[in-house]
C-alpha cells in the first residue's frame, strides 16, 4: 500500500453502513441503518430492549449476514469477508461470560491462547492487559469471587489481549456501582486516546453524554445520529415558540409536578432529580408558571431556563416515532 493509500485508509470511517437491514421471516429487526463511526472515537448506541441493537452489533461483527445493505469495518466488507474482520475486533458482553471457576490469570491465559497467542508474546499481552486494567492484585482470585466492577475489568482485559482495533461493548457498566462505572469509563477514554474505536451500547444518559457521537435506535429504525450537542439542538426537541425551564425548591418534586403538569402554557413536565423540567410556550412568563403552584409551594420555588438533555432528545424522538406508527396500527 502506498503512503497516499494508507493515509486515505486512516481517514476512512472505522465502521460504515449503508441501508443495513436484517429480517427474520416477516420481522424486520434492523431497517436501513446508515452509520459512519470515526476511527479513535467513542460511539454510543442507545435504544430500548428489542429495538435492534444486538442484531446490529452481530452484523457488524460478521456473526450475522445482512438481508440487504452493506457494512464495512476498517475498509473490509463484513458480509463478504467476516473471517478477516474477527481478528481485528474485540467484544465485551453485558453479562459476565468468562469462566468463574478459573482465576483471573487463568481466564486471561485461556483466552489469549484462543486468540492464537503463545509463549513470550502471550505473557507480554497478559502483562499489558493486567497493567491497563489494574488487575494485578486480583490475578490469582477466582473470577466468580470478583465484584461486578472487577469482573468487567477482567472481561475488558480478555477482549483486549489480541490488540483489536475496534472494540464492541454491550452495556459494559450494567449492574455495577457508580464508582466502578466511572473507573471503567476512565479506561475507555484511555483506549480511545490510544486510537482504538469503541462502539458502546448503554441505557445511561450520563454515559451517552461521554460519547463523541450518539445514535438512537427504536423499533428497528435509527431515529437520530449525531454529536450530543447537535442532537440537543434539533428543532423537534425544543420546537419553535417554546423553551425549557427547571422549577425547583418549595417542596418535593412530586408535589411540584402535580401542580405544574396541567399549568397554563406547560406542554410537558417531568421530574429530573430534585427538580421538575418543563417545556413551556414562550408567551407564558416564568411567573405565570409559578403561579400555578399553591402558595405554600410557590414561596420557595424558582424557575430558570435550561438546555435540553439527551433524555429529552430520546423521549421526543420516541414520541414522534410512536405518533407516526399510530395510523398503521389496527
Amino acid at each position: 500500500m502506498t503512503a497516499a493509500a494508507a493515509a486515505t485508509a486512516e481517514r476512512a470511517p472505522a465502521i460504515e453502513t449503508h441501508a443495513l437491514t436484517r429480517r427474520f421471516g416477516h420481522v424486520t429487526a434492523v431497517r436501513e441503518v446508515d452509520l459512519a463511526v470515526r476511527r479513535g472515537s467513542i460511539f454510543g448506541l442507545l435504544g430500548p430492549n428489542g429495538s435492534g441493537k444486538s442484531t446490529l452489533i452481530r452484523m457488524l461483527c460478521g456473526l450475522l449476514g445482512p438481508s440487504e445493505g452493506s457494512a464495512r469495518l476498517l475498509g473490509i466488507d463484513v458480509a463478504r469477508r467476516p473471517e478477516d474482520v474477527k481478528p481485528r475486533i474485540g467484544y465485551m458482553s453485558q453479562r459476565f461470560s468468562l469462566y468463574e471457576e478459573l482465576s483471573a490469570l487463568e481466564n486471561l491465559t485461556f483466552f489469549g491462547r484462543a486468540y492464537g497467542l503463545r509463549g513470550a508474546r502471550l505473557r507480554e499481552r497478559i502483562d499489558a492487559a493486567v497493567a491497563l486494567t489494574g488487575l494485578g492484585s486480583y490475578a490469582a482470585r477466582e473470577a466468580g469471587l470478583l465484584s461486578g466492577g472487577w469482573k468487567q475489568r477482567l472481561a475488558l482485559a480478555c477482549a483486549l489481549l489480541h490488540e483489536p482495533e475496534v472494540l464492541f461493548l454491550d452495556e459494559p457498566t450494567a449492574g455495577i456501582d457508580p464508582v466502578a462505572r466511572r473507573s471503567l469509563w476512565n479506561l475507555l477514554f484511555r483506549l480511545a486516546g490510544q486510537g482504538k474505536t469503541l462502539f458502546v451500547t448503554t441505557h445511561y444518559m450520563d454515559e451517552a453524554e461521554r460519547c463523541d457521537h450518539v445514535a438512537y435506535i427504536y423499533s428497528s429504525r435509527l431515529l437520530v445520529n449525531g454529536t450530543p450537542s447537535a442532537l440537543k439542538a434539533l428543532p423537534d426537541v425544543t420546537p419553535p415558540g417554546t423553551r425549557r425551564l427547571e422549577v425547583s425548591g418549595g417542596g418535593s418534586p412530586t408535589a411540584l409536578l402535580v401542580h405544574l403538569k396541567g399549568a397554563p402554557g406547560v406542554v410537558e413536565a417531568t421530574i429530573f432529580g430534585e427538580s421538575v423540567h418543563l417545556l413551556v410556550r414562550d408567551e407564558t412568563p416564568d411567573e405565570a408558571v409559578l403561579r400555578a403552584l399553591p402558595e405554600g409551594l410557590r414561596a420557595g420555588a424558582g424557575a430558570r431556563r435550561i438546555a435540553p438533555s439527551l433524555e429529552d432528545v430520546f423521549v421526543t424522538m420516541t414520541r414522534r416515532a410512536q405518533e407516526a406508527e399510530a395510523p398503521a396500527r389496527p
